[in-house]
């Protein structure tokens, strides 16, 4: 009984075995969704505005800063996730302004 519970991962360690496993294509994934979403952002608004550019540019180009330091991904996916939620609600506020 107690072998089992030693050699049994956690769901945690799973997760960061296989996201460091399938690295390269995660990072093609967020460098797509992250450069994407934040090129949108400025470009229907976040020109135009101070505070909303630099809300847009410094999640994501720490996370593009990240991606090409080959950081560990447990840095990169809550810098990515950070930064395309930040990116998708101020594309929302400039469609809806």
């Amino acid at each position: 009984m107690e072998e089992q519970l030693s050699g049994s991962a956690s769901s945690e360690q799973i997760f960061s075995e296989n996201t460091e496993f399938n690295r390269y294509g995660i990072i093609c994934v967020i460098l797509l969704i992250v450069g994407c979403s934040g090129g949108l952002a400025v470009g229907l608004g976040g020109v135009k505005n101070t505070l909303s550019l630099i809300m847009i540019v410094i999640p994501t180009m720490t996370t593009l800063s990240l991606l090409l330091a080959v950081a560990p991904m447990k840095y990169i996916l809550p810098a990515g996730i950070t930064s395309t939620i930040i990116n998708l609600l101020l594309m929302v506020y400039f469609l809806i302004t």
